[in-house]
């Protein structure tokens, strides 16, 4: 049986999904064509139900949950992790609602913690995520949000943080950051469900064994990062929640359900009586 699957270049990303596409473990008889792009057209590809498998932002998630099932391996999820809200020059967190904001996606989590932080910040563009660096360079914009490996390269860039979002979730609210999850048809069979979040947990412990190795999978698909950034990036976003989320990693994105629906930014009240399979 062959399944579409989605998930970014990213090196949290190639790391996760090496071992299962690339035929290094038992897949149980599935095959997984898939894809890789960045994280908002991943977003707007499950908008579309395009793939049977896919990572997403939470925000985008929280959309769609009576549609797709969350896994419970393969999750970005933790402390320290968060976006960041970038600018060249300085700028009071109370004027940030006269502020051009380019942003890596209006569904991402990214900008769903913006929201709920600065809910009167409406000025906002959306870019690809490794573009907004340079264009608060180029003072296209008043600030950017940040995610991803940029979070390592934009002090060397010359650029100012103004508020690390991670920070002010985990403080506020007392809970790990919820990123993106790996989700799944909720028009599958439960048991098909689990065998693909089984394979998803045995490709990440694979590629842990490996490590500090990286494969040609992760290093060709990294968009001429240097190694020393892929291992910080691996390090940042993949951990315990990844293989699986547990009950610390549930609650929080039960909290980040309460909160988004608690500021209105839900379509809908109504859920499934899981947001698991």
């Amino acid at each position: 049986m062959k399944l579409t699957l989605g998930f970014s270049p990213c090196p949290n990303d190639t790391f996760i999904f090496d071992a299962m596409v690339n035929g290094k473990i038992d897949t149980q008889g599935l095959e997984f064509d898939y894809i890789m792009e960045d994280v908002e057209t991943l977003n707007q590809y499950a908008q579309e139900g395009r793939l049977d498998i896919t990572k997403l932002s939470y925000g985008t998630f929280l959309q769609l949950a009576n549609n797709y099932a969350l896994l419970h391996s393969g999750s970005a999820l933790g402390k320290g992790v968060g976006p960041l809200l970038i600018s060249n020059k300085q700028i009071a967190l109370s004027e940030l609602e006269h502020c051009s904001i380019a942003i890596p996606g209006i569904n991402t989590t990214a900008n769903l913690l913006l929201s709920l932080a600065f809910p009167k910040t409406k000025n906002k563009t959306e870019l690809v995520f490794n573009l907004i660096e340079d264009a608060v360079l180029e003072n296209k914009y008043d600030a950017g949000l940040i995610i991803h490996e940029s979070r390592f390269t934009y002090a060397q860039k010359g650029l100012t943080k103004l508020i690390d979002l991670g920070d002010w979730w985990e403080n506020t609210m007392n809970a790990a950051i919820p990123l993106g999850g790996i989700v799944m048809k909720r028009t599958y069979d439960t048991k098909l469900i689990a065998m693909v979040d089984h394979i998803i947990r045995a490709s990440v412990d694979y590629s842990w064994k490996q490590y500090p190795t990286l494969s040609d999978f992760i290093t060709s698909n990294a968009q001429e990062m240097e190694e020393k950034v892929m291992r910080q990036h691996i390090d940042l976003y993949v951990n315990e929640f990844t293989t699986d989320l547990g009950v610390v990693g549930t609650k929080s994105i039960q909290t980040l359900f309460d909160k988004a629906k608690e500021g209105g930014l839900l379509d809908h009240s109504q859920l499934p009586e899981s947001i698991f399979y």
